[in-house]
């Protein structure tokens, strides 16, 4: 997380946030506001009091006070009309104030509004941006990898909570409701996005996504990943323009695919990759990144469910139940795992 971008998020939220608490409470607000001129117009007109104590007498009955009492505090006496109208207005202004306090105790309760206002209005400012579906293990690669090249990019999730925790990280992050990617697309900017990164574990939502993004921008680059690989053609004719069948996490291609740092895929499909387990009998136990690339082309290493980071170390070495990702042709790091080869 850059800096400035921290800063940034810190300062939308102190001037967005009084924002937030008069969109959800002005309704309620703008109805006590007119309790008070209504009261002010009663108590001056049946009282005979003066603008400025017509006034207070309407704020104390409208907020419960009871410093006011009409009529002197005779109500046997008091004129009906003003007796039903203020009433009414006692009525009218305790709903409203309910209203009032239940929204703001809402919104004050839930301190994600603020942070979704925020990332609104930065999203908003931002250009070139990527935008990246899913935050799986593979779209939180993805992140992690945009986040060390410098490139801003906006996450958008239909799981609530990872929202939430991204939010509080201050990650860009926008919810997608199973109806309306439409408006996730747009609240995350793709009208000014250079990119869209597509990583969800579900290939029908990856494909309905693609369809969506390609609609609302028919020149942006789309980069997903299927799980499927029967359903490249698919989501090649879906729009996008490179496609990768992988079961594995597979952000690190992902993320090195584009322009930003000088790495392209060519033609409209990138090129395959293949899980290659380290099982126990495995010659290959013990062995450095250095030697085992000499037989196949390895994009990533995977271990308890997390993607290697400096693999290429010299201290590196593979152990049991850890898995290669290899891009391409993987024949010969077999044979030179059952000793055919050299």
């Amino acid at each position: 997380m850059r800096e400035s971008r921290r800063l940034s998020f810190i300062l939308y939220r102190i001037f967005f946030g009084p924002w937030v608490f008069i969109r959800e409470g002005y309704k309620p607000l703008l109805t006590l506001l007119a309790m008070f001129i209504i009261g002010t117009f009663i108590y001056g007109y049946f009282e005979g009091l003066s603008a400025l104590v017509a006034l207070f007498a309407s704020v104390s009955t409208v907020t419960i006070i009871g410093l006011y009492a009409p009529n002197n505090g005779n109500f046997t006496t008091m004129n009906k009309t003003e007796a039903i109208l203020v009433m009414g207005l006692i009525i009218a202004s305790v709903t409203a104030g309910a209203s009032f306090f239940n929204s703001m105790v809402s919104v004050t309760a839930n301190k994600t509004r603020f942070k979704e206002e925020a990332t609104k209005r930065l999203v908003s400012r931002l250009k070139n941006h990527i935008i990246v579906y899913g935050y799986t293990h593979m779209g939180k690669y993805v992140d992690d990898k945009l986040d060390e090249i410098g490139s801003d990019y906006v996450v958008i999730s239909r799981d609530a909570t990872v929202v939430q925790d991204l939010l509080d990280r201050n990650v860009f992050a926008v919810l997608e409701t199973q109806t309306n990617p439409i408006k996730a697309l747009q609240t995350a900017g793709i009208d000014k996005a250079s990119k869209v990164i597509v990583t969800d574990v579900n290939d029908s939502d990856n494909i309905r996504f693609i369809l969506t993004a390609r609609k609302l921008r028919p020149d942006i680059k789309i980069h997903t990943v299927v799980h499927d690989p029967s359903l490249v053609e698919t989501a090649k004719d879906a729009g996008a323009n490179v496609v990768i069948p992988a079961s594995v996490a597979v952000g690190r291609l992902l993320a090195f695919s584009g322009d930003s740092i000088g790495v392209l895929f060519s033609g409209k499909i990138g090129p395959q990759v293949f899980e290659f387990r380290i099982n126990k009998s495995s010659s290959l136990i013990g062995k450095g990144l250095q030697e085992v690339s000499k037989h196949a082309k390895i994009a990533g290493v995977e271990r308890g469910g997390d993607i290697v980071g400096n693999f290429f170390d010299g201290s590196f070495k593979l152990k049991e139940g850890d898995t290669l990702l290899i891009v391409g042709d993987h024949s010969n790091l077999r044979k030179f795992e059952e000793g055919k080869g050299r």
